[in-house]
């Protein structure tokens, strides 16, 4: 009686314990599509590519929405020499596939030079930055995994949102955005 007891409630626990699951593919099934897609090169996956800073042009690729928040790669398009400040992500990880022209890529204490086929990764909580260097175009590929905040705050720049703000306010922007300013961008860093 006793066996029969405790196998019932170790059922109804198992059940109890399942539910959220089933409850869970219900609602991933409603909001993600399963099928594949295709992005065209020089396309983006929207149709609406964003252009955060001057001189560069952000195509998504895979967008945060299509993954769950898994990840957010993008094509990042660039006419000027330079790139973003050295910061941090508290809880994403990133990486770097050059496709055309030269970058240097700080990671950490270490600074590579990427050329087309190079792959750079930079781990969550590692400071880091990027500059293209030289003249002409150069484009890469960047995958933030997981997706954290960072495509919503590529598209406020693009809206313009930040250009008017104080250093101070712009600080603020980054933290709520899951990442935050440690220094200056690489170009002051490789004299």
């Amino acid at each position: 009686m006793k066996r029969n007891s405790f196998l019932k409630l170790g059922l109804a626990m198992g059940a109890l314990l399942t539910a959220p699951l089933s409850i869970y593919a219900r609602v991933r099934k409603e909001i993600r599509d399963d099928k594949g897609f295709k992005v065209d090169a020089g396309k983006d996956r929207f149709n609406k590519s964003t252009t955060p800073f001057a001189g560069d042009t952000f195509y998504t690729k895979v967008s945060g929405s299509d993954t769950d928040g898994g990840m957010y790669v993008f094509e990042s398009t660039r006419i000027n020499e330079g790139g973003p400040i050295l910061h941090t992500h508290y809880d994403t990880d990133e990486w770097w596939y050059i496709l055309e022209g030269e970058f240097l890529v700080r990671v950490g204490e270490t600074t590579y030079t990427a050329r087309p086929g190079d792959l750079i990764f930079g781990p969550r909580k590692v400071p880091h930055t990027f500059a293209k260097v030289g003249p002409g175009l150069a484009k890469l590929i960047i995958c933030h995994q997981p997706a954290g905040k960072m495509e919503e705050y590529f598209k406020k720049l693009s809206e313009g949102v930040a250009a008017k703000m104080t250093e101070a306010e712009r600080d603020n922007l980054r933290k709520e955005h899951g990442f935050e300013r440690v220094g200056p961008p690489i170009t002051y860093l490789k004299q």
